[in-house]
């Protein structure tokens, strides 16, 4: 949803804990949800139809899908694409997430065989398609209104409210107690997997519905099909491996958006491994982004939150490297700096050129790719902080048979000479930036610019 509930973000004491190690691999906690195998190594990449073209429709956006292959993400996740309610409405356009009519499709974006046809042509260049749900709400003019106004929260008089404690006055808050809505609201996504043969849900304000049914959702959802069932939450709001298979990674966006700020007292390396370990059961993981449309419509590009280019390359290196699945959202991939209007059309600004950020994502999405040390989901592996001396730059190690990716990131906005004791994971690798063979030692002191970073992979890869 366009604007989220205020959360608590772990708080810690130092950026790195110099010279300590904290070593984990996934929970073993229970997990009934398994995530699809397709998800293993894949990149997300979130598509905004009204603003991606001229046009914005299906259609238009379909010809970037050989750009989009090219550049290496997997999954599709479409904002909403129904109907937008009139009644109520903000802006010219509306709130994509002012849902009219649940089993719709939105007028100005084509027809139902438009989608059809686009969902067809990306599964055939081998995309998902996760679709963005809205269950907490719906549009004013939504015909459920009308015809079942009990499925939907009152107040003391007897009126239809929208959500409380939000700003979101062109929904209508649903209610959940309700038990013929919940059937409707099963059906209706139901719809989307028999009808359109799509991969997954994104939910919106996954926590504001309650947990049972999510329970008996997702356990009906998937008996059709394998499917990526992602929470707009913090994961302690749903249930992880029964309900849910990720959730968002609010407190890593939220450390990324204090760095710029010299604000390195709100994360570690060594407390994102702990937490991704406790919050996710075994085969579960958190997806992982520096931007989406709620950050850049409202809180500013992550070139303005970050505060340069290079700073927003440290992130996307740590998002792409720790457990998880990384996000990109629509123009991040060719390096946009403009806030997207949210209730407008508000086009994507394409450069005239290449940007520098396409190649710069491109290659950073094959190395998540093709190496097994950073899978997600049964076939993940461990992840392990290693001790350097200096507490602004963060130092891990990410492990999975054979497979092994060693990071090194300065967080800071001044060059660092740093000594990293790599320990028993020294040895032959490829230089990430470079391609090139190069020994590693188990003590190493390595001269950080400004942000920067330092890979070594056991993957060859084929982007330089």
């Amino acid at each position: 949803m366009r604007i989220r509930k205020v959360l608590t973000s772990l708080v810690v004491a130092a950026l790195v804990l110099v010279g300590g190690v904290a070593t984990s691999a996934p929970s073993n906690a229970a997990s009934t949800l398994t995530s699809p195998t397709w998800m293993s190594n894949a990149t997300v990449y979130e598509v905004n139809v009204r603003q991606y073209t001229a046009e914005g429709t299906f259609n238009a956006f379909s010809t970037h899908l050989d750009r989009l292959k090219k550049l290496g993400v997997k999954v599709l996740w479409f904002m909403p694409i129904q109907p937008i309610s009139v009644k109520e409405r903000k802006g010219a356009l509306g709130s994509y997430y002012s849902i009219a009519d649940y089993k719709g499709i939105n007028p100005e974006y084509g027809t139902a065989a438009d989608f059809k046809a686009l969902v067809e042509k990306a599964h055939g260049l081998g995309f998902k398609i996760v679709l963005d749900w809205v269950p907490n709400h719906t549009g004013w003019d939504n015909p459920w209104i009308t015809a079942h106004p009990d499925w939907y929260t009152k107040d003391s008089t007897g009126k239809i409210i929208h959500p409380a404690g939000t700003d979101w006055t062109d929904v209508a808050d649903l209610n959940y107690s309700n038990q013929a809505m919940r059937a409707e609201m099963i059906a209706s996504m139901k719809y989307w997997i028999d009808t359109y043969d799509i991969d997954g849900f994104r939910c919106d304000v996954a926590g504001g519905v309650p947990n049972d049914f999510w329970n008996t959702a997702t356990a009906t959802l998937t008996a059709i099909k394998p499917l990526w069932m992602l929470a707009e939450s913090n994961p302690s709001e749903v249930t992880i491996g029964t309900n849910f298979t990720s959730a968002y990674n609010w407190p890593l966006k939220d450390a990324f958006n204090g760095m710029s700020r010299g604000n390195t007292d709100g994360f570690t390396i060594s407390g994102e491994i702990t937490r991704i370990a406790n919050d996710y059961p075994k085969g579960n993981y958190p997806m992982n982004f520096i931007t989406n449309h709620d950050e850049n419509s409202w809180s500013g590009t992550e070139y303005t939150r970050l505060g340069s280019i290079a700073a927003v390359k440290a992130g996307a290196v740590i998002s792409f490297t720790l457990p998880g699945a990384p996000l990109l959202y629509t123009g991040q991939e060719v390096g946009m700096n403009k806030m997207l209007k949210f209730f407008e059309k508000d086009q994507v600004d394409y450069p005239a050129t290449t940007s520098p950020m396409t190649p710069f994502y491109t290659k950073l999405i094959e190395l998540k790719t093709k190496t097994p040390a950073l899978a997600v989901g049964a076939a993940a592996g461990s992840i392990a902080e290693v001790p350097s001396n200096k507490f602004e730059v963060s130092t891990y190690v990410r492990t999975a048979g054979k497979s092994k990716v060693l990071v090194a990131v300065n967080l800071s906005a001044k060059p660092t000479l740093v000594k990293i004791t790599w320990g028993k994971n020294a040895g032959s690798f490829f230089d990430y930036a470079t391609n090139k063979t190069v020994k590693v030692a188990s003590s190493q002191s390595v001269t950080l610019p400004a942000w920067g970073y330092k890979i070594y992979t056991t993957n060859k890869l084929t982007n330089k």
